[in-house]
C-alpha cells in the first residue's frame, strides 16, 4: 500500500477542530487540487465559495441545521454545481436558446461532488481534516438568496476544514461483495452482504457511543426511507433548472 492509498484509507469526518488557521499556501493548495478534478467535457461546471465573513457563516451554520463545526472550523466552503457560468460561454456560439436539460444538471453535481473530493484528498494530504455538511440543502433557497447565486447554479453541499481536535474510530464500510460485481449486478450477494454490514456496524455504533447506541446499518437506512428535502424539485425548478 502506498502513501496516497494509505491516506484514503485513514478518512474520518471530523466535526472538532483547533483554533490553528489554515494558511493561503494550504487554501491555494486545495483548492487547485479541486480545479485537477476530472470534469465531463471541460465544462468544469461548478463554484466554490468560501465564507470568511462571521454573520455570513453564523447565518448558514443556523440555515443547515444548526450544525456549530460550521462557525468553528477555520474555513467553511459552499461547493455549487454552476451552468450558468457555461451558458455565458456557449451563447456567445450557440444561435439558439440553451435549453436546460436533465443531464446538464447530473454533470453540474458530479463534476461539484469529484472536484470537491479532490480538495478533502489535498486538505487530508496537509494534515487537515474535513466534514461534508448536506444540511446545507435544508433551506436551499435562503442559501441561495445569502450567496446570491444566479439561475442555474445551486448549492450542493459545504465542507469544513481545519486541523483535527479529534481521533474518531474509523467507520467501516459495506463488504467488497456489496459494491463490486463483475460483469453483472448481483441480487444475490446482497442479502447476506446486508446481515454482514448490520452486526459489523453495530459494534462500531456500540463502540463510538460507549453502549449508548447500537443501530445496524439497515435500521439508520430504514430512517431514510421517508420524504427527506422534498423541497429541492421546487426549488431547482425556481432556479432555472428544467429537468428535462
Amino acid at each position: 500500500m502506498n502513501e496516497t492509498i494509505a491516506k484514503l484509507m485513514q478518512h474520518r469526518s471530523i466535526r472538532k477542530f483547533t483554533k490553528d488557521p489554515i494558511t493561503q499556501e494550504q487554501l491555494d493548495a486545495i483548492l487547485s487540487a479541486a480545479q485537477q478534478a476530472s470534469t465531463s467535457s471541460n465544462m468544469q461546471a461548478y463554484s466554490i465559495i468560501g465564507i470568511t465573513d462571521k454573520v455570513l457563516r453564523s447565518e448558514l451554520a443556523k440555515l443547515a441545521g444548526n450544525q456549530a463545526y460550521i462557525e468553528e472550523s477555520p474555513v467553511f466552503l459552499v461547493w455549487c454545481a454552476d451552468l450558468y457560468r457555461w451558458e455565458q460561454a456557449a451563447k456567445r456560439h450557440y444561435g439558439e436558446v440553451i435549453p436546460s436539460t436533465t443531464e446538464n444538471f447530473i454533470i453540474g453535481t458530479v463534476d461539484t461532488a469529484l472536484a470537491a473530493q479532490n480538495a478533502a484528498v489535498a486538505a487530508e494530504s496537509l494534515g487537515l481534516g474535513i466534514v461534508y455538511i448536506g444540511g446545507i440543502r435544508n433551506q436551499p433557497d435562503k442559501v441561495s438568496e445569502l450567496l446570491k447565486l444566479p439561475q442555474h447554479v445551486y448549492p450542493v453541499f459545504g465542507m469544513c476544514i481545519g486541523v483535527p481536535d479529534q481521533s474518531p474510530l474509523e467507520r467501516p464500510r459495506l463488504p467488497r461483495q456489496a459494491v463490486y460485481f463483475e460483469n453483472t449486478y448481483k441480487q444475490d450477494a446482497i442479502d447476506s452482504a446486508i446481515d454482514a454490514y448490520d452486526e459489523t456496524l453495530s459494534a462500531y455504533m456500540t463502540a463510538r457511543s460507549n453502549g449508548k447506541a447500537s443501530a445496524t446499518w439497515s435500521q439508520s437506512m430504514a430512517g431514510k426511507a421517508g420524504p427527506v428535502r422534498i423541497h429541492m424539485r421546487s426549488f431547482l425548478e425556481k432556479q432555472g433548472f428544467k429537468l428535462e
